[in-house]
Formats: C-alpha cells, structure tokens, sequence
C-alpha cells in the first residue's frame, strides 16, 4: 500500500497493491497498522457507512464538532467518484484550501480525513458506491456544513453546474465565511491539541 500526503494536513491518500488473476482481483483497502504509522496514532473505528449515488450528485461539505469529531476513510467499491478534503479549521495555514483524490473501481485508493476537515464528493458515475470507515457515530447535534458551492472555496467538480444535485440541506449550508463569523467551523488549535491526545494515547 503507498501512502502519500495530501496539500491539507493530516489527510492522505492511500493506494492499495492489487493482485489480479483469471479469477478476479483481491487487495487490502484498510490496514490500521499501515495507516497508524502515517497518521501518529490507531484509529478506533466506530461506524461504517454505505452511500449510493447517480451522477451529479454531491454530498457534502460536512463535519463535525471536535472534539471528538470524525475521522473518515473513505473508497469506492462501485463506479467513481472525485473525493474533496476542504480545510475549514480557522487559523489553519491551508484555512480554506482544498485537495482531491480521484475513487474509483479500477485503483481502488482510498483518502482518510483527519478530525476537523470538512469532507465531499461528487459522483462521476450512476450508482457510485462509497464506503465509510468512521471513528465517531453520528450525532445529528454535532454534524454541520458548508455549502459545497461557495466560490470562495472553489471546488472543481469537473460536471456542469447544471448536472449537479445536492440535497435541500447542503444547499442552505452557510458558506465559508459565514460559518467562520458565526463560530461553527473548528479551530487549528483544538484539532492539534486533540491529535496531540490521540498520538500520546496511540
């Protein structure tokens, strides 16, 4: 498995080695050890999610409230999608910058998003299937968004704006600097402050 860094801290994406005969494919999509060398510290996984969905559609930006927030690692068992990690943590030196990582059926990678970081994909194909491995159940009181289609921020999501699809709720989100004058977004300080508990607990 090749691990490499995103432009956001503590985001990586991760490519698994495929091994492929007349019988099909079988690969690791998940190696905590792996993965614990890269991010400082074992995730404790609590939860795994399944979404669906034709293309066009967004889901995102979401996160959530840290602590404890959510770590996410992410992939695609069916079709493609482009997968974002947004830095919304406020005085982060990327505050408000962006990063890809393209999820697919063929290479099979995966992204993990740390604490704190908003997350969102677009679907590039019908029935694009992802798979969420999260350190946190969800708790309705502490998800939040931002709205995927804010200019500021920018996300390319190589569709047209007319293909999109987003849900009623990300389309209310507030944009970046809303959410950052109204206090809702994470600061850099507690999510390093809690990645700094994480690493020492390991």
């Amino acid at each position: 498995m090749q691990i490499r860094e995103l432009k956001i801290p503590d985001s990586y994406e991760l490519t698994p080695k495929q091994f492929g005969d007349d019988r099909g494919v079988f690969l690791e999509w998940y190696r905590f050890d792996r993965l614990e060398e890269a991010v400082g510290h074992r995730l404790e996984l609590a939860q795994a999610n399944t979404s669906v969905s034709k293309r066009g559609v967004v889901r995102g930006i979401h996160f959530a409230d840290i602590p404890p927030s959510q770590a996410k690692y992410v992939t695609a068992t069916h079709g493609s999608v482009l997968d974002f990690v947004i830095d919304i943590r406020v005085g982060s030196p990327t505050f408000g910058e962006w990063d890809s990582v393209l999820l697919d059926d063929v290479d099979r990678r995966a992204i993990y998003i740390a604490e704190g970081l908003g997350h969102c994909f677009v679907a590039l194909t019908d029935d694009a299937t992802v798979s969420y491995l999260v350190t946190s159940p969800f708790n309705a009181e502490r998800e939040h968004g931002v709205n995927p289609l804010d200019p500021e921020i920018g996300l390319d999501f190589g569709i047209a704006a007319d293909e999109l699809l987003l849900s009623p709720k990300d389309t209310a989100a507030p944009s970046l600097a809303e959410a950052a004058a109204s206090g809702l977004l994470p600061t850099w300080e507690a999510a390093r402050t809690f990645y700094s508990a994480l690493d020492e607990g390991r």
